[in-house]
């Protein structure tokens, strides 16, 4: 598959956009436009992945995500994991890891894929 330059991508973009306004789910496969914008939107999926790719998040950013979405402070995080809020806010500062039994319940308790607890 041809790469894009970054105006071909910008021109592309804005074509998809106009593409979106006339493409439906009622469209053929058939349909120039649709085929069109299926091709477009393949290469500009190939550009984006190749220049913005999306990192993993860290695990403490995804603690913290999960603290805010639970309305945890760090000292009921604390007692939901059984630890002191010492050791909550060593893992939060990035100081430290958790060992694997830790990661596995942080795991479980807070529903964090375990590929993002355990590094991987």
């Amino acid at each position: 598959m041809i790469g894009l330059t970054e105006k071909q991508y910008i021109v592309a973009c804005e074509r998809i956009e106009e593409l979106l306004k006339v493409v439906t789910n009622e469209t053929s496969e058939n349909d120039r436009r649709y085929l069109e914008l299926e091709i477009l939107s393949n290469l500009v999926a190939t550009y984006e992945e190749s220049h913005n790719p999306i990192e993993t998040p860290s695990l403490v950013d995804v603690i913290k995500l999960r603290m805010y979405e639970k309305g945890l402070t760090q000292a009921s995080l604390a007692e939901l994991l059984g630890l002191s809020p010492s050791r909550i806010s060593i893992y939060l500062s990035g100081k430290s890891e958790p060992p694997l039994g830790v990661a596995r319940n942080i795991s479980k308790m807070l529903n964090i894929d375990p590929t993002i607890v355990l590094g991987v």
